[in-house]
């Protein structure tokens, strides 16, 4: 399970580490790919978490599903730690997600989000212990 949260610089060439206990998660090659939930971020699954959303895709409609897999693919690609446990997150996604030289990550049970600094705590702004628990309120724990 990833979880948790980590604030990191990005160096001129685009590479970032990422936390061990997160690396141990992800394996040894994974996905990096822009979001598909209608935030500017890029997500990180672990190659067998890739492979349950490419197939939960593939059950939609053949018109939808061929939107969101050109959208997907055409943005994803295969990554590898280096030696000192960091990934390159290449320039058209560096691009698309705005990031620069600080981000954000936050493990979010099956993958990764990785966000610009500024645009997550614009978008973490919003929510508040009162939004949160009018969300899980029906939740029987």
């Amino acid at each position: 399970m990833l979880y948790g949260g980590y604030q990191h610089t990005i160096d001129k060439k685009g590479r970032m580490a990422i936390p061990s206990k997160l690396r141990y998660e992800l394996g040894d090659s994974f996905m990096i790919c822009r979001g598909i939930y209608g935030k500017r971020c890029l997500c990180v699954y672990s190659a067998e978490q890739w492979e349950k959303l490419v197939e939960k895709i593939g059950q939609l409609p053949s018109a939808k599903s061929s939107v969101v897999k050109r959208f997907l693919y055409d943005g994803a690609f295969n990554v590898e730690f280096d030696s000192q446990g960091r990934i390159l997150i290449p320039a058209s996604l560096r691009e698309y997600a705005e990031l620069d030289s600080e981000a954000h990550i936050i493990g979010m049970d099956t993958n990764l989000e990785i966000w610009n600094k500024e645009l997550w705590q614009s978008e973490n702004a919003e929510y508040t212990p009162e939004s949160i628990a009018s969300i899980v309120e029906g939740l029987d724990f």
